[in-house]
């Protein structure tokens, strides 16, 4: 390393014609740019300028290697430059592991159109409706909306998962309209494994956690939309999943003024992973995309989706 800078040093003093002009150029005291000439002389036994008083030449020595060390510099800047360029090019290959429904509803489209714009990037996406620690089971990124967290992987939040308390007109004409949370004590609820029995509600005195009593529960949103849309009881799902059915009069959204808690899709990344350009990329493209189709509604298709 100190050759290469001295080898600079021998450049930069070529090309002003002094060592104070070199010094100015290369930011250092013109007894440094001396000393580094010396010990490049001293590496190479011979003499690279000829000093006076007047005027600094190159000597016959000096002027054979002036065009060797200008290529072999050149030749290593291209090639660190040239490192740099792969090491924040979009590429390679990428594990992600994805909730099946939510999977199936938008967000192998929404990967297949990053791959499309990044086609040096090959995945392998892997259906899974549990947590995982992903730098245990080799994965670049995990997605869900599970609070698990695990040592050196990164929680990265993706887009807020919002959802709504819904009933069939039918349940809700043999059963009573619930006013306020704490009366869904009273009534049959359908819950999601994942968050389970205790449903959380926002309101203008604070957070209100109900405790309610479930008479089914599954890990899929699809299979509690539906059994609400036969009437068997009150459903927490993923406002994308109910928001036909509301708004055809099938289902009927419960309580607005006592909101349900938001949760957050996010990422799960390995610390090893996470600065890898690709990783980058694609979390940046599903910030976007995800919150367009979750929170705006852009998507096709009324599929449901699952958290894990």
């Amino acid at each position: 390393m100190d050759t290469l800078i001295n080898i600079r040093t021998f450049l930069a003093v070529a090309r002003s014609g002094s060592f104070s002009a070199a010094g100015r150029h290369l930011g250092v005291a013109p007894s440094v740019v001396t000393k580094r000439i010396s010990r490049l002389e001293d590496e190479m036994r011979v003499k690279l300028f000829v000093r006076s008083t007047r005027q600094l030449i190159l000597t016959e020595v000096g002027e054979r290697y002036l065009p060797r060390y200008q290529s072999l510099v050149k030749e290593i800047d291209d090639a660190i430059s040239g490192a740099a360029a792969v090491a924040q090019r979009i590429e390679g290959h990428l594990r992600i592991k994805a909730p099946t429904t939510v999977t199936i509803a938008f967000l192998a489209r929404i990967l297949s159109d990053f791959q499309q714009e990044n086609p040096n990037v090959t995945m392998d996406l892997a259906l899974v409706d549990r947590s995982v620690n992903p730098a245990e089971e080799g994965y670049d990124i995990a997605l869900g909306a599970l609070p698990a967290s695990y040592s050196n992987v990164i929680d990265e939040p993706l887009c807020p998962y919002p959802r709504k308390l819904c009933a069939a007109p039918s349940y809700l004409e043999s059963r009573g309209i619930p006013k306020h949370p704490r009366d869904l004590v009273n009534h049959i609820c359908l819950t999601f494994h994942a968050t389970g029995s205790t449903w959380s509600f926002l309101s203008a005195g604070g957070p209100i956690d109900v405790e309610v009593r479930s008479a089914f529960s599954a890990n899929d949103t699809q299979i509690l939309h539906d059994l609400a849309l036969r009437g068997r009881g009150i459903a927490m799902v993923a406002s994308y999943v109910a928001e036909e059915s509301i708004r055809t009069g099938k289902l009927i959204e419960l309580m607005p003024d006592y909101p349900v808690a938001e949760l957050w899709l996010k990422a799960l990344i390995p610390q090893t992973q996470a600065r890898k350009p690709s990783v980058r990329a694609v979390m940046d493209w599903l910030k976007v995309h995800m919150h367009a189709s979750l929170v705006s509604g852009d998507r096709p298709g009324r599929n449901a989706a699952s958290l894990l």
